[in-house]
């Protein structure tokens, strides 16, 4: 293993680098979309239900199914992986948000309607503030699910940690095998445990 880092870390720099840019592209656009989702389910519990429904039967599905069904539209890629991860993530972005958008405690919201709040003022003033751990907490999840997903990526020419990973599988490289699995998991750990900090300051 050390052998292999000191022969090629420019390779397992770049690896690492590339996966870091897929979850940071992944998580922006994520977030952006279920943002702009979590305001039309606000309005309205019909719209609600079946957006939560529809990426609910997204998420069901296996991540090398779904990686094959987008290729034949999107090609090969970081583009395609992008695409995935990001309908992964509104699953449990506006699931967690939603939720805690509707425990909202009915007296508050009460109140803020009687003192002449519209409903947008509710919803960003007051619904979105109390409702900062379940939301934060959907965050949480999504960055540490899009370290894993983002692994198997590696396997529609996406780049990233997986492509170490995939390679020692196909050559049979104990080296790559071990430096893709450290790289991938260690990742996952140590950006779980800082989240984990963050949530517990916050909340």
């Amino acid at each position: 293993m050390i052998d292999y880092l000191l022969r090629y870390p420019d390779k397992l720099l770049k690896a690492f680098m590339g996966h870091i840019e897929i979850v940071l592209i992944t998580l922006v656009v994520s977030i952006l979309f279920a943002a702009m989702l979590t305001i039309l389910a606000a309005y309205s519990k019909i719209v609600s239900k079946i957006l939560v429904n529809i990426f609910a039967m997204i998420y069901s599905i296996p991540s090398l199914a779904l990686f094959a069904m987008l290729v034949p539209l999107t090609g090969l890629g970081k583009d395609t992986a992008i695409i995935v991860l990001v309908l992964y993530n509104q699953y449990l972005l506006l699931r967690n948000t939603i939720d805690g958008l509707n425990n909202v405690e009915p007296s508050i919201i009460e109140a803020a309607t009687g003192m002449g709040m519209s409903k947008s003022q509710i919803l960003f003033q007051v619904k979105l503030p109390l409702a900062t751990k379940p939301i934060f907490a959907g965050i949480h999840l999504a960055v540490v699910s899009t370290i894993g997903i983002a692994t198997i990526a590696a396997s529609i020419n996406a780049g990233g940690i997986g492509s170490i990973l995939l390679d020692g599988l196909r050559t049979v490289n104990t080296a790559k095998i071990l430096w893709g699995t450290l790289m991938s998991a260690g990742l996952a750990i140590v950006v779980n445990g800082i989240l984990n900090v963050v949530e517990k300051k916050i909340t």
